[in-house]
């Protein structure tokens, strides 16, 4: 093999590519620029959304309580509640946002707190709906509270104190270190986004320079030169892999970019105080092991080659672009679906799981951003991803050195 020739059409393909506007978008816009807007775009309007609710008076409706003024002046003083009209379809209302929640008192409420009789509060509400189900939220404080001044209230009528009914206190302290936090909760996710960045880095470019050359005539002046069909497909597929590994490292450099500009923003706002004294209190601290990073970086190469050899060979078979897109564009959903499994909860790293190409990568890449390193795993999983992607690679050799695939009427 000439590794002369090789480097010569790499150099031309990359050089072509450079020039085209499609594929600098989807190389380097895409993933430098987009993934952080939307990243801190969609993170600014859940904030605001969230924010704007929480201020919000809640409206509710009580049904019943004409024998009850005690709690009905109670919820009516509380100053996050607006108690409005209850209106004939309390049901209804909820379900046309109209009201947040409702409190259903039963009969005779106050009479049975006074007799010591237990009597049961019944709050409506929307399942799934943000807005009331802070409303429902809000509900359950109040009346907690209210039960606990009630219950304080009847010791001391006794003479008893109120820690008879709170003998001992339970805390929760986090012993996993932030990498680990940070790992399960983000490990998913940054793996997720490289993958499917490593498929759409190489997409475009495998589709320029296959179906692409075709559909403007080039493919058969590039077959005439001297270098062997063998040289000619490598420097291509070359050429596809810079695409899946640049649009990868540049969306792993602006992700990180991204981070470093929140945690100053944050910083700035007046915030980072509150944030140590919830780590230091035992909060939720994150972080993610740079050497897991390193080991992510590794173990996607093979999957790169898996990715761009695959669909080289995929788009080899169209007559033009437009048919090597309805091609590719359905195999995003073999990629989508492993990765997002790795995130399901009680999805752990196994022998046969460790074979499933794109889930075993998932996996163990959370497991690596959470600091723990199962080298048995590591070295299965290397070594299976690179021999499909050899696989693919010599697959799509093979068909670009037959004329019936390269010129398909």
């Amino acid at each position: 093999m000439n590794w002369s020739n090789i480097f010569t059409v790499y150099r031309k393909e990359l050089r072509d590519s450079l020039r085209d506007r499609r594929t600098l978008i989807s190389m380097i816009v895409v993933p430098t620029l987009v993934m952080p807007m939307i990243m801190f775009g969609v993170g600014t309007v859940m904030t605001k959304v969230i924010t704007k609710a929480q201020a919000e008076t809640v409206t509710i409706a009580v049904i019943g309580g004409t024998d009850s003024p005690a709690v009905v002046a109670a919820l009516r003083a509380e100053a996050k509640f607006q108690v409005v009209k209850t209106p004939a379809d309390v049901s209804r209302a909820i379900g046309d946002k109209m009201l947040r929640a409702a409190v259903e008192l039963p009969a005779g409420f106050d009479a049975a707190l006074a007799e010591g009789r237990p009597a049961t509060v019944r709050l409506l509400y929307y399942e799934g709906e943000l807005k009331s189900g802070m409303g429902v939220g809000a509900l359950e404080g109040f009346f907690r509270d209210y039960r606990g001044k009630l219950v304080e209230r009847r010791l001391a009528e006794r003479g008893l104190s109120a820690d008879l009914i709170k003998p001992f206190e339970v805390q929760k302290r986090n012993v996993a270190p932030p990498e680990k936090v940070g790992g399960n909760l983000l490990g998913g996710i940054v793996a997720y986004s490289i993958i499917l960045l490593c498929f759409t880095g190489a997409m475009y470019p495998a589709l320029d320079l296959t179906a692409g050359e075709k559909e403007r005539g080039t493919m058969e002046t590039l077959l005439c030169c001297p270098a062997s069909r063998s040289a000619i497909v490598f420097g291509k597929f070359f050429m596809v892999l810079t695409g899946s590994l640049g649009a990868m490292i540049l969306a792993l450099c602006s992700m990180a970019l991204s981070a470093m500009v929140g945690g100053a923003m944050v910083a700035g706002h007046g915030l980072a105080p509150a944030v140590r004294h919830t780590q230091q209190a035992g909060g939720l601290a994150l972080a993610i092991d740079p050497l897991g990073i390193l080991g992510v970086l590794a173990l996607v190469l093979p999957v790169a080659v898996l990715f761009s050899a695959v669909i080289f060979t995929v788009a080899l078979f169209a007559k033009n672009q437009k048919e090597a897109q309805s091609y590719v564009t359905p195999m995003i959903f073999l990629i989508i679906v492993p990765a997002m499994m790795s995130m399901l909860p009680g999805v752990e790293l196994n022998t046969k799981l460790a074979l499933v190409p794109v889930l075993n990568v998932s996996l163990v890449c959370k497991e690596m951003l959470s600091g723990v390193w199962h080298w048995s795993y590591l070295a299965l999983i290397f070594g299976s991803t690179a021999v499909y992607a050899g696989a693919a690679l010599a697959v799509a050799v093979a068909m670009f050195k037959r004329e019936s695939v390269l010129f398909r009427a």
